[in-house]
C-alpha cells in the first residue's frame, strides 16, 4: 500500500475515489507529493515541483469564480479515479472542507448531507462560514452534472 493511502487527511469518497485535505501551513513530512494539487488561497503558492491548479480563494471567503473553483474540483475528481489528488487551503478546514464537500457531491452525497458528510470523514470543523454552506448548496446541481 502506497504511504499516501495512509496519508493524514486523506479521505475516500462514497465512489471509491480518495482526496487528500490538508493545509498548506501544516508540515507536509513524507507525504508524497500529489499527480495533481488544487490549491485554493489568496496567492498563487507558486510550486515549481508539482502540477496544480491555483483557485483565488482568500480565507472565510468563497472563490473569487465559482466557474474556476468548479472546473478545478472536476478535473480533480477524474483524476482522483487513478491519481494522487490533494486539496489545501492555509489551514485545511474552511475552503477546504467546502471543496471536499462538493467533490463528496459529485461522488454521490445528497446536497444537504454534503457538508455533515465531510465533517464526519474528514473534520469536524470544516466549511466554517455560513457563506461557504450556502455556496456549497448553490453549486450542488452544477456539481452533480
Amino acid at each position: 500500500m502506497d504511504h499516501w493511502e495512509t496519508a493524514d487527511g486523506v479521505v475516500e469518497l462514497p465512489d471509491g475515489r480518495r482526496v487528500r485535505g490538508t493545509g498548506l501551513r501544516r508540515p507536509r513530512g513524507d507525504v508524497p507529493l500529489p499527480d495533481l494539487a488544487v490549491y485554493l488561497q489568496g496567492r498563487d503558492p507558486g510550486f515549481a515541483d508539482r502540477e496544480y491548479r491555483w483557485v483565488r480563494w482568500r480565507d472565510f471567503r468563497l472563490p473569487d469564480s465559482t466557474e474556476q473553483a468548479l472546473a478545478a474540483l472536476r478535473e480533480a475528481h477524474v483524476r482522483a479515479e487513478s491519481e494522487r489528488v490533494e486539496i489545501a487551503c492555509g489551514g485545511g478546514i474552511g475552503r477546504t472542507g467546502t471543496a471536499l464537500s462538493v467533490l463528496a457531491i459529485m461522488s454521490g452525497v445528497a446536497p444537504d448531507d454534503a457538508v455533515a458528510w465531510v465533517r464526519a470523514h474528514y473534520h469536524r470543523r470544516a466549511v466554517e462560514t455560513r457563506a461557504q454552506r450556502r455556496w456549497i448548496a448553490e453549486v450542488a446541481a452544477s456539481a452533480r452534472a
